[in-house]
């Protein structure tokens, strides 16, 4: 007899022997129903990962075996289901065979329990997501409980994978072709309910005992339960990819895709491949044809590349790397904003929501009741949805009391402010919040461009005076940059960063400087793009340009969503700042071009109707014809080529600038500010991997090239060469 890895005799025939596997339990009752209960003792949420195959085989084998046993139910011990696969394996994968043998084993397993004879049921207890939702598929019958916060999907394709637990070939086998490749190249997920008009799942139940009761009588029901793709003369709902109204969607979705992907996301042409193969075959060979494409997306640069960011760093980041050790961790009880205006209203909603009070002042009493609105406009949308309800809703906005009386923030233990950019209001502000609050309360300005040092000079404690600059809007957007000013401390530093993660958000921490992080290298994405249309490239080149990069949107839109009349002000204000300062004033290419749009055509940006861009009522948009009037094109353009590794490298470099300059404090938050931040290259997997992933010496070598063709803002950061001499990359480590 063999001894797995759980210690455990494979051979056993009682199912009973489960007990002995660690980090599941059995429980039997007198109809000969089993329970398997999966709790992973060392994590907040279960993962296949490390044994979790092993003993998953020895499940089915000891169920197979075991006469008494006559239904099987698939159930967790935690508030969640099974949240996906281990990343941390996945990240350690250095061979397609490994990659091939860690999927095919999984489903190994997963087809003997589906191909039993007996009935096995999924008992969702919260969240199943990736191979959660894939270790449900493979069950015969799916029952979730009805929460707000559980979601079901397949989102592998946001870190380059596809689903490899057989979620290619299930799905379209259950939801249709179409559906099911909806779902997984979006990667989205959806609450129970929509789960079950989907056919995620089969049932929704109201608690745990409801859920248990639903799957027993099922079971009952349902004495040789099979798969439907296993019974004899199974058709896929709505026809296989040969079938005349699937053709067409084959036909299409590659298209679809690129128009939005731009071939920057291999995943998802995989995940197309995947299904079109698989679906021309029985259930056995498309599982091994998904395990194929599986191995080829786990090495993929663009999957390695989101992983050691957006699994890795993000992890890293959120267990606190960016924290000074030595403080210990605080709860805040009560949160003061200044300004309900968007960003005020936003950040007040998502501190409430925290279950956090909140005082909401601004100088009139109506604005501040309007910035209280915000968030029943918010939940309004959320319980049209199913999402929240009128309870909820009530006590969220019970939490926000709007004010125009500074001494209503007597007793709260953070202050953020959130009023124009303009120092003179903002010193205002922080004076008469600063005679009404505790000692030990901090104060932190969400300015996005206005050093926090200069800011922190109004303050009688500047030591407790720091940026947190949250993101527009606030509500979605799961960012917020940590400005640390000259004399901030880390006790201050350690309370802000706690708040940041009690309301859900990620925080990067940053050092002052003019700009910080995020606008500073944002600033440079916008500012090439308007440079390129002064320099007489087409507009809609330009536009193609940053749609391939792989960036959310392309420059001189996403100029127009910001505005270009609070750009045109902020280059005035750091030119009049810089002056002051005797220092050199730097004024950018696209200044002059802003200038001319704002005070000659006022053309401020989207919010005017008119920008780059002309607005049309129906929600439409299209460049502005006059554009190349007033900035003819060349009759020779650029490869198109130079233009997007312009708008990417003068990224990269001013990232590697504010590493080098200690501006941004780790690469971890280099990375995960530039996604999250201002949406860079997701594939690329931030600035900083950017660089590393194509090899500094690659780098430095076209940033030279560009700098001698586009100019010296081009030449690569200091850092870099420095870097390149001792054969370093960007590492924390």
């Amino acid at each position: 007899m063999t001894i797995n890895n759980n210690g455990i005799d494979s051979a056993k025939d009682s199912i009973d022997s489960i007990n002995t596997l660690k980090n599941f339990s059995v429980q039997r009752d007198a109809d000969g129903i089993v329970t398997v209960i999966i709790d992973q003792a060392n994590r907040k949420m279960n993962v296949i990962g490390d044994g979790f195959t092993e003993a998953l085989s020895t499940i089915a084998n000891s169920f197979i075996s075991d006469d008494a046993a006559k239904g099987l139910i698939l159930t967790s011990g935690k508030e969640t289901f099974v949240v996906g696969a281990d990343i941390d394996q996945l990240a350690h994968i250095e061979t397609a065979e490994q990659a091939f043998a860690l999927t095919q084993d999984l489903k190994r397993s997963l087809r003997k329990l589906e191909q039993s004879g007996k009935p096995v049921v999924a008992a969702i207890t919260g969240t199943a997501l990736g191979g959660g939702l894939e270790l449900a598929l493979a069950c015969h019958y799916r029952i979730a409980i009805d929460l707000p916060k559980t979601k079901l999907g397949l989102p592998e394709v946001k870190l380059g994978l596809l689903p490899g637990g057989g979620g290619t070939q299930r799905l379209p086998r259950l939801i249709g072709i179409e559906s099911a490749l909806m779902l997984m190249t979006q990667g989205k997920a959806a609450h129970p309910a929509a789960a079950r008009d989907l056919g995620l799942i089969d049932a929704v139940a109201t608690d745990k005992a409801d859920m248990l009761k639903q799957a027993k009588d099922w079971i009952h029901n349902n004495p040789h339960a099979q798969q439907p793709w296993d019974k004899k003369g199974f058709k896929i709902p709505g026809g296989d990819s040969k079938h005349s109204k699937v053709v067409p969607v084959f036909s299409v979705a590659p298209a679809v895709a690129n128009q939005k992907s731009h071939g920057n996301h291999p995943a998802i042409t995989h995940i197309m491949s995947c299904v079109f193969e698989g679906c021309l075959v029985d259930i056995d060979t498309g599982l091994e044809i998904e395990s194929r494409y599986f191995a080829a997306c786990v090495l993929s640069s663009e999957s390695k590349n989101m992983i050691n960011t957006l699994w890795t760093q993000l992890n890293s980041i959120k267990k606190g790397q960016s924290r000074p050790q030595g403080f210990a961790q605080t709860q805040t009880k009560k949160v003061g904003i200044l300004g309900a205006g968007m960003m005020g209203a936003g950040i007040a909603y998502v501190t409430a929501k925290a279950g956090i009070d909140v005082i909401l002042l601004d100088t009139e009493i109506a604005g501040a009741e309007k910035g209280r609105d915000y968030s029943a406009k918010i939940l309004d949308k959320a319980i049209s949805r199913q999402q929240s309800t009128e309870e909820k809703k009530q006590g969220l906005l019970d939490r926000i009391k709007p004010t125009i009386s500074y001494d209503d923030l007597a007793d709260c233990d953070l202050i953020i402010e959130a009023v124009f950019e303009n120092r003179k209001i903002k010193a205002k502000c922080t004076e008469q919040s600063e005679a009404v609050i505790a000692n030990t309360a901090i104060y932190a300005s969400n300015t996005s461009t206005l050093p926090i040092t200069g800011l922190a000079k109004a303050s009688m404690r500047p030591n407790q005076f720091i940026g947190l600059h949250f993101f527009s809007p606030v509500d979605k957007m799961s960012l917020v940059e940590i400005i640390m000013g000259e004399q901030t401390d880390d006790a201050t530093l350690a309370k802000a960063f706690d708040y940041v993660l009690q309301i859900g958000k990620t925080p990067i921490v940053v050092n002052d400087s003019r700009g910080f992080y995020t606008s500073r290298v944002f600033g440079t994405y916008v500012t090439e793009g308007i440079a390129m249309l002064g320099e007489g490239v087409h507009p809609r080149s330009i536009e193609v340009a940053g749609m391939k990069t792989g960036m959310p949107m392309p420059p001189l839109a996403l100029q127009d969503e910001v505005s270009l009349s609070l750009a045109l002000h902020v280059s005035e204000q750091q030119q009049l700042d810089l002056a002051a300062e005797g220092k050199p004033v730097e004024v950018r290419p696209s200044y002059e071009i802003l200038k001319t749009l704002v005070n000659e055509y006022k053309r401020e940006g989207k919010k005017s109707g008119k920008g780059f861009y002309e607005y049309l009522d129906n929600g439409d948009k299209h460049l502005w014809p006059e554009l190349i009037t007033l900035y003819p094109p060349n009759a020779e353009q650029p490869p198109q080529q130079d233009l997007v590794d312009r708008l990417m490298f003068i990224q990269a470099n001013e990232s590697a600038k504010c590493y080098g300059e200690n501006v941004v404090r780790s690469v971890a938050d280099a990375n995960i500010g530039s996604i999250f931040g201002w949406g860079f290259a997701p594939h690329h997997g931030g600035t900083l991997q950017f660089i590393n992933a194509m090899g500094l010496e690659a780098f430095i070598l076209r940033s030279r090239a560009l700098a001698a063709q586009y100019g010296e803002r081009f030449a690569p950061a200091e850092i870099l060469l420095k870097m390149a001499d001792k054969s370093e990359v960007f590492s924390d480590d």
